[in-house]
């Protein structure tokens, strides 16, 4: 009686091919990975009219708005805003002078969003940037380093606000200027001109 192997061969066959697949080089598998990222398509809620909003804190730099198109990760938003500088000299004696501004500054701020306050891909936000450190360390703007150089305010130029989901996944990038640079209080909509990537 004749055994038919045709059977065995298809097994050997299948085999081989899911042994190939398994071998194959880690550039032609499929990265699973982005799908979610790239799927998600975060941005700002409100469709063609969505914007943030800033407020000028005399030393630092606050922002809020809402994100949609999220996943189930926790999500970071971090705020980094770029500044002049405006400070002033002390001596020993207590006169004070006006100081040579120091070169522009970055200052940056976060905040955490944990994954359970994400409704339906949606969720607000609000982040300020920590201020700068004043007096200034060794008084470079002033006289002699025997001087306390105090900074009094900052004119906020530029603004990036980045999203991560997870932390260490960029999500999504927004670029802000200002058309002249801030003072205290609400930053006008009309001197915020900002792009989305």
């Amino acid at each position: 009686m004749k055994r038919p192997i045709f059977l065995p061969l298809l097994v050997l066959a299948f085999a081989a091919a899911c042994a190939d697949h398994a071998t194959a080089p880690a550039d032609t598998r499929m990265n699973t990975s982005n799908l979610r990222v790239n799927a998600n398509s975060v941005h700002l809620k409100g469709g063609a009219n969505a914007a943030v909003s800033f407020i000028d804190n005399g030393l630092s730099l606050s922002t809020s708005g809402a994100l949609s198109g999220l996943g189930n990760d926790d999500v970071l938003v971090t705020l980094s805003a770029q500044a002049s500088v405006t400070s002033t000299c002390t001596n020993q004696g207590g006169n004070q002078a006006p100081g040579q501004n120091p070169a522009p500054i970055t200052v940056t701020g976060s905040v955490a969003i944990p994954a359970s306050e994400i409704k339906n891909g949606t969720t607000p936000f609000s982040v300020t940037t920590t201020a700068p450190t004043t007096p200034i360390p060794g008084a470079p703007g002033c006289p002699n380093p025997n001087w306390t150089q105090s900074i009094d305010e900052l004119a906020f130029t530029s603004a990036t606000i980045t999203v991560q989901q997870p932390a260490g996944t960029v999500v999504l990038t927004i670029s802000c200027t200002f058309s002249a640079p801030t003072s205290n209080g609400a930053v006008p909509k009309q001197n915020v001109s900002c792009s989305s990537s």
